[in-house]
């Protein structure tokens, strides 16, 4: 991997799904993976390690490696709530940086930080004012890279995939959705972007990860329930438009391409039997 010197594993906290799959996918190309969880898996993928790590309690830190190659900070809650998201990503976070040092650090944000909702496009250069407890703990998260040489925050938007089918129940009980902008990413495309960013040699200290195609909430409904081959609902009333759309020129300029550029294509294999 160009842009990760291998003195030490690449240390994946939170190897869950998008976390497991980039493990994996590390693991594939030859590169020392270590994989941190709260409970160790049944089966972890071949080549990678797994070690039962807790974040939010530092149970387990003292048994890494004093030096990575890279750590990779994907976890996620196992709450909704202020206590919790503190708790992993802020405490989490600077515990594993002290625990652990690293030259390259890629931190897996949301664009839930931003206060944009009635349309406007978002990029790197977009002020993230958040107004959520959860944008504001991710924001907050974010600062403690600043600064840091070989630092980089990936900002992903909803994630979709295998198992992350909400939309598609939505769409298959008559749910018309709401005139509200939405954006998403495909978890493969997800991990994909983050060893993409571990193999630039100079990466930028943010980028945003999505896919090519903002759309509204109405339009992927329809389109999941016409593929389906449902009948069309009741349109919803008429009513200012909210959300927000993310652009992804920033990531796409470094050469990640997604395999999922947008809802139809990464949706249109979850329409199967059962679904």
């Amino acid at each position: 991997m160009a842009g990760v010197g291998q003195a030490g594993p690449v240390v994946v906290a939170g190897a869950g799904d998008v976390g497991g799959r980039l493990a994996a996918r590390l693991a594939g190309e030859g590169t020392e993976v270590l994989a941190l969880r709260r409970r160790l898996p049944g089966q972890v993928p071949d080549g990678v390690r797994a070690m039962a790590v807790d974040l939010v309690s530092g149970q387990g830190l003292a048994a890494l490696p004093r030096q990575a190659a890279a750590l990779v900070f994907c976890a996620a809650p196992d709450q909704r709530d202020e206590t919790a998201y503190r708790a992993l990503y802020v405490d989490g976070l600077a515990r594993l940086m002290a625990a652990c040092e690293a030259p390259r650090i890629l931190f897996v944000s949301s664009t839930a930080v931003y206060a944009q909702h009635r349309g406007e496009w978002v990029d790197e250069r977009t002020p993230a004012s958040p107004v959520a407890f959860n944008g504001r703990v991710l924001r907050q998260a974010e600062r403690l890279l600043d600064g840091r040489a070989g630092a980089s925050t990936l900002r992903l938007s909803g994630l979709y995939g295998p198992g992350r089918t909400s939309l598609i129940r939505r769409a298959l009980t008559g749910d018309p959705g709401s005139r509200r902008w939405g954006n998403r990413i495909h978890v493969e495309d997800a991990a994909g972007a983050l060893a993409h960013l571990l193999a630039l040699e100079t990466p930028a200290p943010l980028y945003l990860g999505s896919d090519d195609l903002p759309a509204l909430d109405t339009e992927v409904l329809a389109w999941l329930r016409e593929t389906a081959g449902q009948l069309p609902v009741e349109a919803p009333a008429e009513g200012p438009i909210q959300g927000r759309r993310v652009r992804n020129a920033a990531l796409r300029a470094t050469g990640w391409q997604p395999a999922y550029p947008d809802y139809r294509s990464g949706y249109r294999p979850l329409l199967g039997p059962g679904v």
